[in-house]
């Protein structure tokens, strides 16, 4: 039901909403309660944070609207009650890809190191292990 619920609002939101600040607008998902009363629809609005803050009172004011569309498309005994979230996790997996991104382009502007150098600390042991072999310790008697 909050699949069919998601399809009717992003349609209704895409060719039916007259309001000019409902623009940019997806449904990403809707989630019902336990008794089917109420669904919140959670929204990603692409724009700054101005038309995002318009876009939301637009579709809190085109609520009824979205309603009465969801009502005559689902045609159960109980139309659930719409809401709206803003959800911005599509901007925040953005930015992480970005940051992704960026940390590796540094890598592959980092002169890669040359295979022969050795770490001192395992020359040192190295050095420590051929001693003792070279040089066994003398039993005492």
């Amino acid at each position: 039901m909050a699949e069919a619920i998601r399809e009717v609002v992003s349609t209704a939101i895409l060719f039916d909403v007259a309001d000019p600040r409902v623009r940019g607008v997806t449904v990403l998902r809707v989630e019902m309660s336990n008794d089917l009363r109420t669904a919140t629809a959670f929204v990603s609005i692409m724009g700054s944070e101005t038309e995002r803050k318009l876009a939301m009172s637009g579709l809190r004011h085109a609520t009824g609207f979205l309603q009465a569309r969801t009502a005559a498309r689902l045609q159960t005994r109980f139309t659930p009650v719409l809401s709206f979230k803003f959800d911005d996790s599509i901007k925040k997996s953005v930015e992480i890809s970005r940051l992704i991104d960026d940390a590796l382009a540094a890598d592959r502007r980092e002169p890669e190191a040359d295979p022969d150098d050795h770490d001192d600390e395992a020359e040192e042991i190295d050095d420590l292990e051929d001693e003792e072999l070279a040089d066994p310790p003398e039993k005492q008697g």
